[in-house]
């Protein structure tokens, strides 16, 4: 078994009431989304040591960008809005190197019978994006814990630790299949989607009533597609297609499509990224992602008359994306065990959702 660094406190029992939480506990984070690095952040700022496994390549969650020789695309999380004061509070102290506004142009979108096929986003509040791509502001907010994350490495099971049965080990494995033990916690805290959670929860015979809590919670997938026009590029063509730069639609198949090449800080060849509906994406969510790719291509020619083969066209299914009912609250935690989850889809679907969620979560176990 692989032990994790322990801190220099002393070792000590789990707590059962916040006044007695000793300090310098060692953590667990389970995912690097948002909510993941947030809490993890936090928890280090506040004198813990933490330990972050993502089982990704990198960090971002659904804020991730795909890199490709035509330029990124942010192909899950498009853009934030800023409603939370300890949300702008933590942008404007140490994240204002990577955040752009984004002002998408005004547009309504007609059908030949009248009927909305998009309109603008709501131009009530401001829009934000990260640059060069929506992952550098998870990248910049985990750059501290770079040291003490593991990447590549999926949590299997949560289990009483084998030589300190007040704490916790975690059975990991990585891409190639190899496995590892890491053990050596005081608490646990994953920041995954809520099934997941479910899932690791019941493998490890843990949390009943944490897992009967999730019932209720239903996030919906989402097919996105992401198509490159690098011939736009070309002398007297400034882009193809519409002179706006994005759009929620009503369309049978598609909710929202953007202009990448739009976004302050990006690649200037023409690229969109497409996203479909909740709905269409649950009814097509096993189907191949070639027949996903030409039915999207479909709709978006519909919807802004680009009718140009791109270039490249990708498609890549979201499981878990847009968050229809939410848990409620910011997010779970068994004070007795030590166990606590939080996510965007405790309280919305929103980027700052996550921040706020996996702050309150941290808050309550710094």
């Amino acid at each position: 078994m692989t032990t994790a660094p322990k801190p220099r406190a002393a070792k000590a029992s789990v707590p059962k009431t916040k006044a007695a939480r000793p300090a310098g506990l060692h953590i667990a984070v389970v995912g690097a989304g948002m909510a993941g690095v947030v809490c993890a952040r936090t928890l280090v700022q506040a004198g813990h040591q933490v330990t972050v496994f993502e089982k990704s390549r990198g960090l971002g969650g659904r804020m991730s960008t795909r890199r490709t020789e035509f330029g990124g695309f942010d192909h899950g999380a498009q853009y934030f809005t800023v409603r939370d004061a300890r949300f702008e509070t933590a942008l404007r102290s140490n994240a204002t190197s990577v955040v752009r506004p984004w002002s998408a142009s005004t547009v309504r979108v007609l059908d030949e019978l009248g009927h909305v096929l998009a309109s603008a986003p709501p131009p009530t509040e401001p829009h934000f994006v990260a640059s060069p791509g929506m992952n550098a502001l998870v990248g910049l907010w985990g750059q501290p814990l770079a040291a003490n994350t593991l990447l590549d490495t999926r949590v299997t099971q949560i289990e009483r630790d084998a030589l300190h049965p007040d704490q916790w080990q975690l059975r990991t494995e990585d891409s190639a299949g190899g496995q590892q033990v890491v053990g050596g916690f005081d608490r646990v805290v994953m920041a995954m989607p809520h099934p997941q959670v479910h899932d690791l929860l019941r493998a490890s015979g843990l949390a009943p009533d944490m897992r009967a809590a999730l019932a209720p919670v239903h996030v919906a997938p989402c097919w996105t597609l992401m198509v490159a026009y690098p011939q736009a590029m070309q002398p007297g063509l400034a882009h193809l297609g519409p002179q706006w730069n994005a759009a929620r639609s009503t369309h049978h198949r598609i909710s929202w499509l953007a202009r990448e090449s739009s976004k302050p800080g990006r690649d200037p060849i023409e690229r969109w990224t497409i996203q479909a509906s909740p709905a269409w994406s649950t009814k097509h969510l096993e189907d191949d992602a070639e027949r996903v790719k030409a039915k999207l291509l479909k709709g978006f020619a519909e919807i802004t008359g680009i009718r140009a083969t791109p270039t490249m066209a990708v498609a890549h299914r979201w499981r878990f994306a847009q968050t229809q009912t939410p848990l409620g609250k910011s997010h779970l935690f068994d004070k007795a065990l030590g166990i606590g989850a939080c996510g965007d889809w405790c309280l919305g679907h929103r980027v700052e959702d996550a921040f706020v969620s996996g702050l309150e979560l941290a808050l309550e176990l710094a």
